[in-house]
């Protein structure tokens, strides 16, 4: 298998081995069953990437400027570096292309099935001096113990550079496999951080552990746009049915009806039917 080595946090001489970028499906999932994560390389460039970072960093200065932002509950309290940006579907048409790629729902059939559902697209911005958030996995709604299979998958879009320097989010290679959360005595579990340049998606399944990493860096910010897919069975984070703009809907492809929540089967039915 090709990979590359990186350091831990916690030892400058040990090494872990974690996959190397890869745009073949099939090696992009043995990569999530070894490692619970793998690397797509290039999937926004040229325009598409700058026009998509310059639509999130403008959100994210309307919110600031209304007074709109919102902290996460796994952030740290004293943290004020570190920006959310919620429900980044509505903010642009650009984050239904992220949404709704052809390369995520590849990944999302592929370890969840079908159908699944989109539980939020939603972005995080580290700044200077940013602090680390709490170690955790994605699934800590689903009753311990967990079974074998991952109930969620997480798309990371890159919309910066992710370094170790800048805050790049980390994770603990394996750590899926434990099919359970992170305890507080585990809070500084070695973790690694997932390097990759502007435009490559890490995709990572909902029991790896993992945190924001600590922006180290005095000039630099990272941002991300985190897409959040679960089995149909699990309520979405972001309730569509209130929030979404009426528009996406109306011009939804058929895979993103099935994602919204609009096209069902057994769960979430309208005398039951599907609601469209």
């Amino acid at each position: 298998m090709s990979a590359v080595a990186v350091q831990s946090e916690q030892s400058e001489q040990s090494t872990i081995v974690i996959p190397a970028p890869t745009r073949d499906l099939v090696q992009g999932l043995r990569n999530i069953a070894e490692f619970g994560l793998t690397i797509v390389p290039d999937v926004l460039t040229g325009t598409t990437l700058a026009a998509t970072r310059d639509a999130l960093y403008r959100a994210a200065a309307s919110d600031r400027n209304r007074g709109r932002e919102r902290k996460f509950g796994l952030d740290y309290a004293h943290d004020e570096t570190n920006q959310r940006v919620w429900n980044v579907l509505n903010r642009d048409p650009l984050f239904e292309d992220l949404a709704f790629h052809p390369v995520s729902i590849d990944y999302v059939k592929a370890i969840l099935g079908w159908p699944a559902l989109l539980g939020n697209l939603s972005a995080n911005i580290t700044g200077p001096g940013g602090g680390e958030m709490i170690l955790h996995a994605d699934q800590i709604f689903v009753p311990e113990p967990w079974s074998a299979e991952p109930q969620g998958l997480n798309v990371a879009w890159c919309l910066d550079d992710f370094t170790e320097a800048n805050g790049a989010t980390r994770f603990a290679p394996g750590s899926h496999r434990r099919n359970r959360a992170p305890t507080a005595q585990e809070a500084d579990e070695p973790t690694i951080p997932i390097e990759a340049p502007a435009g490559s998606i890490a995709i990572f399944e909902s029991r790896v552990w993992h945190k924001t990493g600590f922006n180290r860096t005095t000039d630099q910010h990272r941002a991300g746009v985190f897409a959040w897919y679960t089995r149909p069975i699990y309520r979405t984070q972001e309730n569509w049915f209130l929030s979404l703009r009426p528009e996406i809907r109306q011009f939804a492809s058929e895979d993103a009806l099935v994602l919204l929540g609009y096209r069902a089967e057994g769960l979430g039915l309208v005398n039951g039917a599907s609601p469209l």
